[in-house]
């Protein structure tokens, strides 16, 4: 593993996609354990995306994590779509780590309702009921976190969950991913947690595997921190690990 700090960004490079996720799912449960002395329950939010499979396996198969005393969040959801779907970012959590583990509670983003307006601040409000102790996440092949495109990604953002386009490069993101087979069947817009929401959290976990990744990782880690790519602004964030992989590396010039 080479690791090396840019900015406040702590930046981890594994030999593999799996021995990266299982680096993160290890010390996501260290710092559950860490939390867990201090209090009696913790609030996680999760995303939901094929960058996660190898993290959130990792962690669903971890006995040592007591999940009756994690709240669950999800960080973004698609307007319009059917929640059982297997696109839907809930559904996608649910079949992977929700269904598998015996949390405390679970809490979706309704992109079902027909006023996403209101869905987006039932679910800031239910945010907002007490800190946010843990993010995992990764970015897009835009730089978007959550689903904050560069268009759509103020880092003052005065709302904590909003509805937003979706830009094309983050919808064909979707079919490369396997997701959707078409372009024209991803959904055009979703509620997403705005980028203060994410970074407002108390430790954060970037995992972000894949050479779909690798120029958004290049830019994120040596271009200037602003909107253009929201992902950067986790250089500015205390105690943020980027964990990354061969492939989404590949670029990188300055490893120091």
């Amino acid at each position: 593993m080479k690791q090396f700090q840019k900015d406040l960004l702590c930046v981890q490079i594994y030999d593999s996609r799996n021995s990266m996720g299982l680096a993160a799912a290890k010390d996501f449960a260290a710092e559950v354990h860490r939390l867990l002395e201090e209090k009696d329950r913790i609030r996680v939010v999760f995303a939901a995306a094929p960058s996660q499979n190898e993290f959130l396996s990792a962690i669903a198969s971890d006995p040592s994590i007591d999940f009756s005393r994690i709240d669950a969040y999800h960080m973004d959801e698609y307007i319009g779509l059917d929640p059982h779907a297997p696109q839907a970012f809930g559904q996608f959590l649910r079949d992977r780590l929700f269904s598998l583990c015996p949390f405390h509670s679970v809490s979706y983003i309704d992109g079902s309702c027909p006023d996403p307006e209101k869905a987006a601040r039932d679910y800031a409000e239910k945010l907002a009921e007490k800190p946010i102790d843990i993010v995992c996440m990764g970015i897009g092949e835009n730089g978007h976190i959550a689903f904050n495109d560069p268009a759509v990604a103020f880092f003052d953002d005065p709302l904590d969950v909003k509805k937003v386009p979706l830009d094309e490069i983050c919808r064909t993101q979707q079919v490369h991913d396997g997701c959707f087979s078409a372009l024209d069947l991803v959904p055009t817009h979703a509620l997403t947690l705005t980028v203060p929401r994410l970074v407002r959290a108390g430790k954060h976990f970037c995992v972000v595997p894949a050479p779909t990744k690798a120029t958004a990782v290049k830019r994120m880690l040596e271009g200037p921190v602003d909107e253009s790519c929201p992902c950067t602004i986790l250089r500015q964030v205390p105690g943020a690990v980027l964990y990354l992989d061969p492939d989404s590396s590949a670029l990188l010039t300055k490893l120091s």
